[in-house]
């Protein structure tokens, strides 16, 4: 079998209502010359199933003996697994517009250059509008809309133990990336859609699915979806709200928040799974998202 163009990786633990939507936006994907490689975090679920149900060779499932506790450890599995010339990463509660390969890749092509982050829109429960988000030097962006040369962790390695580390693991990533000399680009297009978890109180437990279904209906149904979406963000002033100053003092305060949080678990010997950007500490955000 030939290699594929792009190796794509969903890490995933225990949601297999929203999984199925994840990977529905992967298949989507103008760009065909893919394989996708869902790595569970020894899921418990049905995830397994589903994941097998799908009659798609380019379809694979892994499935860690050890739940590692962040996606880190998923990601850095489904990086042994991948023959790709490139790595992107989908969370597997997040959704991908049908351009994203397609258009970042095009875009490393064309300039040479090494890492894509594109325009990723984060959706709060109930928007119908969510807030744009950018990346910045030295910071990147979430790994959902991040595209990059394998070549890229063949020379830095993967992604680090999050509790050996003073902020977050996407971010430690790309800094690295960053030092070692590999250039960044951003691509300006909505191309990813993301559903924090941290704004929705125990969705590990509930496992709702229902706004995963309403936004891919959309992106379906919608002629022009991208252009449309992006019009009702600057209606709605949301694009005002994402200018880069608001969001360079959004970005370092929860880089402060991060890093606090991330000393204070290795301190106390709490195994720190996700980060906070409110200033919650480590168990209580584990709660709040239903993963204890």
């Amino acid at each position: 079998m030939p290699s594929p163009r792009v190796t794509v990786i969903i890490p995933t633990y225990n949601r297999s209502a929203v999984l199925r939507y994840a990977i529905s936006s992967v298949l989507a994907q103008t760009m065909p010359e893919f394989e996708l490689i869902v790595v569970g975090d020894a899921c418990t679920d049905d995830s397994e199933q589903v994941v097998k149900a799908i009659s798609d060779p380019r379809v694979k499932w892994i499935n860690l003996p050890v739940n590692v506790g962040h996606q880190a450890g998923p990601n850095n599995r489904g990086l042994q697994e991948a023959r790709g010339e490139f790595i992107a990463y989908l969370g597997h509660d997040d959704l991908w517009l049908g351009h994203h390969l397609q258009c970042t890749i095009d875009a490393l092509k064309r300039t040479g250059a090494d890492v894509a982050h594109s325009l990723l829109m984060s959706v709060s429960p109930g928007e119908v509008v969510g807030l744009p988000v950018m990346p910045l030097p030295g910071v990147g962006s979430a790994p959902s809309c991040s595209v990059y040369r394998r070549s890229v962790t063949d020379a830095i390695g993967g992604w680090r133990d999050y509790r050996e580390l003073d902020l977050a693991p996407e971010s430690d990533l790309f800094r690295r990336a960053e030092a070692a000399g590999f250039k960044t680009l951003f691509v300006p297009r909505l191309s990813a859609i993301k559903f924090p978890a941290l704004h929705r109180k125990d969705v590990y437990r509930d496992r709702p699915s229902h706004e995963q279904e309403l936004w891919l209906d959309r992106m379906r149904s919608t002629p022009d979806f991208e252009p449309t979406l992006l019009a009702r963000m600057i209606a709605s002033d949301q694009a005002v709200r994402a200018l880069p100053a608001r969001k360079l003092i959004r970005i370092l305060v929860q880089e402060i928040r991060e890093r606090l949080a991330w000393r204070l678990a290795r301190r106390s010997g709490h195994r720190a799974i996700f980060w906070t950007t409110k200033g919650a500490g480590i168990d209580l955000q584990k709660r709040y998202k239903g993963l204890k």
